[in-house]
């Protein structure tokens, strides 16, 4: 009489040495807005969100899937199967490149998930999605995302304005798939 509603991901799921990245659930929404609320783990991705913008970001994100074939991966920690964070591929209407990005829940800062979780979603773009070209767009203040960046092998490529809303300045981090393969 009735149906079963199932919540599966739209997408890969790539697995790290401690991390797990798929694409975002329903279920990860109360872990995302939690996350985007912390002022200082979303001072550099656009701000502290309430639920609402929270949910705008969570659902433009998993959108992108559909609309473009990649976005951004939520990032389960095996141990705990708890949600750590955002990242992977993103590239929305106006964006300065191929990003990949991150965005980690502050308690789990310095255990080195945004440069694994990183690694693995440059490896899949590059090998899935064929890129030539993988930036991070990250402001200059911005001093422990530089150094994720410089642990993945990458340099300041470029400037760029982000387009709206966000109109900043950013510089654009990076390298080409020769010099990531080069490295691995």
């Amino acid at each position: 009489m009735g149906f079963q509603i199932s919540t599966a991901a739209t997408g890969p799921v790539l697995e790290t040495e401690r991390l797990i990245l798929r694409p975002p659930l329903g279920e990860d929404f109360e872990a995302w807005a939690d996350f985007a609320a912390d002022a200082e783990a979303a001072q550099y991705i656009g701000g502290a969100q309430d639920r609402v913008g929270a949910w705008r970001i969570m659902c433009g994100m998993t959108g992108a899937w559909v609309v473009r074939g990649f976005s951004m991966f939520s990032v389960i920690e095996k141990a705990t199967g708890r949600w750590v964070g955002r990242l992977g591929p993103w590239q929305p209407e106006g964006w300065p490149g191929t990003e990949v990005g991150w965005g980690i829940v502050r308690d789990c800062w310095g255990k080195g998930y945004a440069t694994e979780g990183a690694a693995a979603a440059i490896d899949w773009a590059f090998d899935t999605l064929g890129w030539d070209e993988v930036i991070h767009t990250i402001e200059a203040a911005n001093v422990n995302s530089q150094k994720v960046a410089q642990r993945l092998g990458s340099r300041i490529l470029r400037q760029a304005i982000l387009p709206a809303p966000l109109n900043l300045p950013v510089d654009c981090w990076g390298q080409t798939r020769e010099e990531w393969r080069a490295r691995r």
